[in-house]
């Protein structure tokens, strides 16, 4: 994988709990917008980067057997696991303006991906991440999941599935601090980027190229410690309120 134009490198001699570089990094998703972002960023600071996708495994979150027999392929350690997998529009069904608008079709996939799906790749962390040294899993989020910046309502399946994987998160966070306590597991939200996933909601809103965002996000990463896990980061670094 290529450099992407623009891009500066982390500094290698910064120490391991900083530095990318010779890092195991495992991203799920990587052959979308996003995902491949973030595979080309860490590929090109000298990271040794797995992807896992419906395209190189099998993984498929509408089919929970799929995602174990995917993750089943791949052997740890990794030091970096991002969750870089979700959508906005699945089958067609467009987030609402309204609650009329609501289905529990639309509603249920929308929980199957953003939700249910990132739970059943957290269930593997404990035998993908080291038990006794340094390592970040993060897991794309939105600020639309946070019930507290919630102001202007709308989009209620994508927002309550988003608002359920940061309580997956929180909670797994707790659960693995016992067992793998150099571990940090983050919800992320990626900011508006420019893809296909967003395409059609981008009008009024500033965007980042996936490049940029990926450069942003990483150096997110490479910055959480044990004592950030279970907690919500922007693109910037900055917290957001649950």
């Amino acid at each position: 994988m290529s450099k992407q134009a623009g891009q500066q490198p982390l500094d290698c001699r910064a120490g391991p709990s900083s530095s990318i570089c010779m890092k195991n990094v495992l991203i799920i998703g990587h052959t979308g917008g996003i995902g491949r972002a973030l595979a080309d960023y860490y590929s090109a600071q000298g990271a040794q980067v797995t992807g896992v996708s419906r395209t190189t495994h099998g993984l498929d979150y509408m089919n929970p057997a799929s995602v174990d027999a995917a993750i089943a392929q791949i052997d740890g350690p990794f030091d970096r696991v991002i969750v870089a997998s979700g959508a906005l529009e699945i089958g067609g069904y467009a987030p609402e303006k309204t609650i009329q608008a609501v289905t529990a079709q639309g509603m249920a996939d929308q929980f199957a991906v953003n939700a249910i799906g990132p739970a059943l790749i957290l269930k593997h962390i404990k035998r993908l991440c080291p038990r006794r040294a340094p390592a970040v899993v993060a897991v794309l989020s939105a600020r639309v999941g946070s019930i507290g910046d919630n102001n202007i309502g709308g989009w209620i399946s994508y927002r309550a599935a988003k608002a359920a994987v940061n309580q997956i998160i929180r909670t797994s966070a707790i659960e693995l601090g016992r067992t793998h306590p150099e571990l940090a597991l983050i919800a992320l939200h990626p900011g508006t980027v420019a893809t296909k996933f967003s395409a059609n909601y981008t009008a009024r809103h500033p965007t980042q190229t996936p490049e940029n965002a990926a450069q942003h996000m990483a150096q997110v990463i490479e910055k959480m410690t044990p004592q950030n896990s279970g907690q919500f980061f922007d693109w910037a670094g900055k917290s957001i309120e649950w």
